[in-house]
């Protein structure tokens, strides 16, 4: 059973939405991010990314980085560009990407869940950026990114919102510089938050789409609290977070693709044959850029030439979650064996490239230096689910959700 639970949003006033709405903190550097917010005091980004606001030799972790944001947050609420509900509600957030819709409800989840595994992840955390959201989220007392939750479709849950919407106005209505359409609907009767709430009850569990760090971070806040307050009930607001839950057929993962900077040592020549044990491999002979159809499915650009490599049965287990992933076989059969690559979270030899930014992109990184490039087929959400089903956990930069959700529509008060 899944808890859901109505908060009171601190959220921009009407006619600041657009102006507040950025892309969540860890999809851009801080140099990119000074670029975007010039002439926009009222980015979000000036509380995710408050050193911004600081001279760039300040570093990232520096106390006067947390002490910005909180200053920042300060700001925009004493202007009142964000405002709070005077009472708890629920929100739907509609992101509208290529004419296609996905439509999810923002709540406040449990960090029980998350414990206790009613809340499932697929993803290793990095204690270096855990950390950085701990100090984040304890010095704002809030919650500021929304963690991206996926479950299973549920005709209830996706009706009650498409009805919602259909019979009420919304709030925010705005497309962002990327093209990205954003609504949001308030809401606030008590039947219908009831009714949402009781649907949750007989949902078995949440699964982390994207997110894994801030919803760690969260949880660790939240156990600190809980730690610094033993007599605490379970229901003040530190005992959830901050997230967006949508049901899994509405949601599309693209191609996450790899980039290798050398041939470990190898020729060309060499490194074909070396593949040719593991995949049966043909040039492509179709116009532009190989993108790979299907699993076990793989486009490589060498030499100025793409290449089909389909792997071979006997090259994974079909049985393993885990080990049938095309980024496995990629990473177990050939990075790490071939090109010497053994952490791909580590090694500056490799990159990883959002199938947003198109196969183009691998052409013209290969063009600036880097030796080879991998496109891939997406992983699934079945393959997510399962994984999370199975605890275990997918090797690292396997899944590129699009669109991305924005950040400061929705702030969650601690207390």
């Amino acid at each position: 059973m899944a808890t859901v639970k109505p908060f009171r949003a601190v959220r921009p006033a009407r006619d600041y939405a657009e102006r507040v709405a950025a892309l969540p903190y860890d999809v851009m550097g801080s140099d990119e991010a000074r670029e975007m917010v010039k002439g926009n005091p009222c980015s979000f980004l000036h509380v995710d990314k408050a050193e911004i606001d600081l001279d760039p030799s300040v570093d990232l972790y520096d106390a006067k980085v947390y002490a910005k944001a909180k200053e920042n947050l300060d700001r925009l609420v004493a202007d009142s560009v964000l405002v709070e509900d005077k009472a708890p509600c629920f929100y739907i957030y509609r992101l509208t990407m290529d004419g296609r819709d996905q439509e999810g409800l923002v709540i406040c989840a449990s960090i029980d869940d998350y414990l206790n595994g009613a809340i499932k992840k697929h993803e290793f955390t990095r204690a270096d950026k855990e950390a950085d959201r701990i100090r984040h989220v304890d010095t704002l007392d809030a919650n500021t990114g929304p963690i991206f939750l996926t479950c299973p479709p549920n005709g209830d849950f996706s009706g009650l919102m498409r009805d919602w919407a259909a019979s009420h106005k919304a709030v925010y209505d705005f497309v962002s510089e990327d093209g990205i359409g954003h609504k949001v609907w308030v809401i606030d009767d008590p039947a219908a938050i009831s009714s949402i709430e009781k649907l949750f009850d007989k949902v078995p569990g949440l699964y982390i789409a994207d997110g894994h760090h801030r919803c760690a971070s969260a949880v660790r806040v939240g156990e600190r609290r809980r730690a610094a307050a033993p007599d605490y009930t379970g229901e003040e607001e530190f005992n959830f977070f901050l997230a967006v839950v949508f049901p899994s057929d509405q949601l599309k993962i693209m191609d996450y693709n790899r980039l290798v900077k050398d041939l470990n040592g190898n020729d060309s020549a060499g490194f074909m044959d070396k593949l040719s044990a593991i995949f049966t491999i043909e040039p492509y002979l179709g116009e532009g850029q190989m993108r790979p159809g299907e699993k076990h499915s793989f486009g490589m650009y060498l030499d100025g030439k793409w290449y089909k490599l389909t792997a071979k049965p006997e090259s994974y287990d079909a049985g393993d979650p885990v080990g049938r992933l095309d980024v496995s076989i990629l990473q177990t059969k050939v990075l790490e064996p071939i090109l010497g690559i053994a952490d791909p979270r580590t090694d500056k030899r490799v990159d990883f490239v959002g199938g947003i930014r198109g196969l183009a992109e691998l052409e013209r990184r290969v063009a600036d230096g880097w030796r080879v490039a991998f496109s891939m087929f997406p992983t699934t959400l079945e393959d997510l689910m399962d994984i999370a089903d199975a605890g275990m956990i997918m090797p690292p930069k396997s899944t590129w959700f699009e669109p991305k959700l924005r950040s400061g529509l929705f702030i969650h008060k601690l207390s």
